[in-house]
């Protein structure tokens, strides 16, 4: 049996994506209003990239783990169907 799949409505993808640039164009405007030296701002923007990406990164392997979690589960479920089918099959003589 196939479970529906979650997909998402364009207009939610593109308040997403905007709710994201809002913010990356905050953060770099935060830190390039940032009183202090060169320097700094870049290990404050690196610290801000890397954030980024370590969520990216986080979210994607959570997700690729609940995804193999689902089809495992699917394949246990078949199996257990055949093995009932085949028990509940009356034997021939």
């Amino acid at each position: 049996m196939q479970e529906p799949t979650v997909k998402h409505s364009n207009n939610w993808t593109i308040f997403t994506a905007g709710s994201f640039a809002v913010a990356a164009i905050m953060m770099a405007l935060g830190i390039w209003n940032l009183e202090a030296s060169f320097s700094a701002k870049g290990f404050y923007a690196m610290a801000a990239i890397m954030l980024v990406h370590t969520a990216v990164t986080l979210t994607k392997t959570m997700r690729d783990r609940e995804e193999a979690n689902k089809f495992h589960n699917r394949l246990e479920d078949a199996k257990t169907e055949k093995l009932l089918m085949d028990i509940s099959k009356p034997e021939q003589v």
